[in-house]
């Protein structure tokens, strides 16, 4: 018997067929939706220019820096760098929430965040919340965003 007839193969029925059972199972594993749906969100990440990076105008103020570093055998993620330091001790979080009391009862300024590219988020998130935790103010930003081309 001939497996082709002259309207169409025997193997695009076939296909058809595994695709709606197929669509028939995908639609019965969900279950009901859960009463709490999580929104989710995008943020783009602004791309800065190289030469912003480079240095600072001969007039500008420093201050101090708070800086994370990407996971490192040994070595803490976190730095408070003060003005015109080149570096100082690698922090854990409890040491680093300690001298930033220090910090916070000598100078009314809150120390610049400087997260590392490779940093974990995690750190960083830490790094955000006692800033605001020790400096509370109303929170700003100052962004341009650059879309990644997709």
């Amino acid at each position: 018997m001939n497996a082709q007839t002259n309207s169409a193969p025997t193997w695009l029925f076939s296909f058809v067929d595994l695709a709606f059972l197929l669509l028939l199972a995908f639609t019965q594993l969900g279950g009901d939706p859960p009463t709490q749906v999580v929104d989710l969100g995008e943020i783009a990440v602004p791309r800065l220019p190289e030469d912003a990076t480079q240095g600072l105008e001969p007039g500008a103020p420093r201050r101090w820096q708070l800086r994370v570093y990407p996971p490192a055998e040994e070595l803490a993620p976190y730095e408070l760098i003060g003005p015109g330091a080149a570096q100082s001790d690698r922090l854990e979080l409890a040491q680093l929430e300690q001298r930033l009391l220090e910090l916070r009862s000598t100078t009314e300024e809150q120390p610049l965040l400087a997260p590392h590219s490779d940093s974990r988020t995690q750190d960083m998130l830490e790094a955000v919340s006692l800033l605001e935790t020790h400096w509370k103010k109303g929170r700003m930003a100052t962004v341009v965003p650059e879309y990644a081309s997709r």
